[in-house]
């Protein structure tokens, strides 16, 4: 059973992360989790 992710719960998603951390957070938090993902992916291989 996969669950897909639309567009409308990403939507809401970065809406409550702004709300979380607040604008000024945003930048860092977006390269954390994008070099997470690329530590994953690496791992992968």
């Amino acid at each position: 059973m996969a669950m897909a992710i639309g567009m409308t719960e990403i939507l809401i998603i970065l809406v409550i992360v702004l709300i979380l951390f607040g604008p000024k957070k945003l930048p860092q938090l977006a390269r954390a989790m994008g070099g997470s993902v690329k530590e994953y992916r690496k791992g992968l291989k």
